[in-house]
This record gives structure tokens, C-alpha cells and sequence, in this order.
């Protein structure tokens, strides 16, 4: 497994799993010969003790042909994109410096296995909905959706992710001079987004004041 040399390698793994959990929507992308395809999906990690992603757990329904594409076709790419956002150079206060674009993204080559067995599949479904409503007000439970629920269930089909490879790359400002840094940072500060900035400081925790 890898990731970006130099400045853009993840603070830690735990970094890595952290943008997993905070962007659960992962495009999975599977090619063969002439044909491709590219969905949308939730996924949620297995996390082992180092705090390292291990797996990846996830759905399709059964009507997106997607699924049988990745049976004749392996392995799957499963790209998160993290925090990410346009840097400006009027921020500058040297306004010769041309602007750039600030991300972290992490994309796994996956080997898909399938699920026909109910509890797994339930256990799957399970964790998705209660990681998503946690914390929510008047979170809602599968219970909820009553006789539906198995009837639904069925639409669907539950896999696990086998992780082979990893490619991570986190350009949060860390190649950036620290006068042009701190320009960042007071111009992100006036903004929306919050997200943005506070990933760049848990990627610049050597500079004062990051």
C-alpha cells in the first residue's frame, strides 16, 4: 500500500480512516474491455487496531448492473474525496502567486465479495443506517420501517471489500511558505469553509499557530 511522498503523506493512518468515516459516499469504478461503470456509494470501513482501514462494507442494488460487471471484472477502484477547496490568489499578499487547489483523497483497489447469507447482509445494512443516524434528532432505526424492511432487503446485495492496494495523497498547504500559509488560513477563517481549514491544520502541526 501507498501513499504520496514527501510533504502530502497522511499526518497517520488514523487520518486516513478519519476521512473514510467523515466522506462515506465512494465512487467505485470497475473496467473491463469495452465496457465500464461508476456508482455512487456508501461505504463503511472495518477499522483494525492500529486504527487502519482493513475492509470495506457496502451494497448494491441488485437492479444496477454494476455488480455484475465487477463479477467478470476485477479488481474495483474506490476513490474518497475529503476535504477539499479552491485557494485564491487574491488571498495573497503577494498577488504574483498563482492559485491552487486544496484536497485529500484516498482511493483503494478493492477485490468485491458478495453476500447471499441474511444475517451478514443484516449486519451490513445495520451498521450503515445506525453510523449514519447517530447522533441525529429522532434518529430513526430499521425497526421503524416494519414488514417493509425484508421486502426491500431483498432489492439489494452486500459485499465486503478486500483491499489490495492504496494511493492517498493529502495536499492541505504543507509545501506552501509560511507567510503564504497564514494567508490561507486567515482567508479560509472568513469562509465556509471551516472543514477545509481544519484539516490543513491537522496536516501543518509544526508550523506556530497551525
Amino acid at each position: 500500500m501507498s501513499s504520496a511522498p514527501g510533504p502530502f503523506a497522511p499526518p497517520s493512518e488514523r487520518d486516513v480512516t478519519r476521512l473514510v468515516l467523515e466522506n462515506p459516499l465512494a465512487w467505485l469504478v470497475t473496467a473491463a474491455a469495452g465496457d465500464f461503470a461508476a456508482t455512487p456509494l456508501p461505504l463503511r470501513p472495518v477499522v483494525g487496531e492500529q486504527g487502519e482501514v482493513l475492509e470495506l462494507l457496502g451494497h448494491f442494488a441488485r437492479s444496477n448492473p454494476h455488480h455484475d460487471l465487477v463479477r467478470r471484472a476485477r479488481p474495483t477502484l474506490v476513490l474518497f474525496q475529503g476535504p477539499q477547496g479552491y485557494v485564491s490568489s487574491s488571498w495573497f499578499r503577494d498577488r504574483t502567486r498563482l492559485p491552487t487547489w486544496n484536497y485529500a483523497y484516498v482511493q483503494y483497489v478493492v477485490d468485491i465479495e458478495y453476500t447471499e447469507d441474511p444475517a451478514e447482509t443484516e449486519r451490513i445494512m445495520r451498521d450503515l443506517v445506525e453510523a449514519m443516524e447517530h447522533d441525529r434528532p429522532r434518529a430513526w432505526s430499521i425497526e421503524e420501517a416494519g414488514p417493509r424492511y425484508a421486502q426491500l432487503v431483498r432489492g439489494i446485495i452486500a459485499f465486503r471489500a478486500r483491499i489490495l492496494d492504496r494511493r492517498v495523497k493529502f495536499k492541505l498547504g504543507q509545501d506552501e511558505r509560511a507567510g503564504e500559509y497564514e494567508d490561507i488560513v486567515q482567508a479560509l477563517g472568513a469562509t465556509d469553509q471551516r472543514g477545509l481549514l481544519e484539516w490543513m491544520q491537522r496536516c501543518n502541526t509544526a508550523r506556530a499557530g497551525a
